[in-house]
């Protein structure tokens, strides 16, 4: 088999289809068929993120994402940042994130940094 880059949505469909039957053989790394998974799988992940890249959640949106998924409260943001009142202020939008709070939400949560800093507006 010939990998050739992906250039257009057709060749991207078709290595997608290669990678589908490949997928379902689940061949053993390091034989040919697996290496010509890996390298095709390479190829989609480029094509991916330079026609369909994925914008970074607004901050609020990514705290109030991990905070559902882990089962955490207003109250366990302030427990991060070191005020409860301040917690709701954030998610209700009221006050921005400081690059204090930010850092603290990454290291405690690992909500990456790059989420955290975008703009984001503010509700009066």
């Amino acid at each position: 088999m010939e990998i050739r880059p992906i250039r257009s949505i057709k060749d991207y469909e078709t290595a997608l289809e290669i990678v589908s039957a490949l997928m379902e053989v689940d061949p053993d790394p390091g034989t040919s068929k697996g290496d010509t998974l890996d390298i095709l799988v390479t190829l989609i992940e480029a094509y991916e993120d330079t026609h369909y890249p994925i914008e970074p959640p607004d901050p609020i949106a990514a705290i109030e994402f991990r905070m559902e998924a882990e089962g955490l409260r207003a109250k366990d943001l302030g427990a991060v940042i070191g005020s409860a009142p301040r917690a709701t202020e954030i998610l209700k939008r009221r006050r921005k994130l400081t690059v204090d709070m930010i850092w603290k939400i990454t290291k405690a949560w690992g909500i990456p940094a790059h989420c955290l800093i975008q703009p984001y507006e503010l509700r009066r």
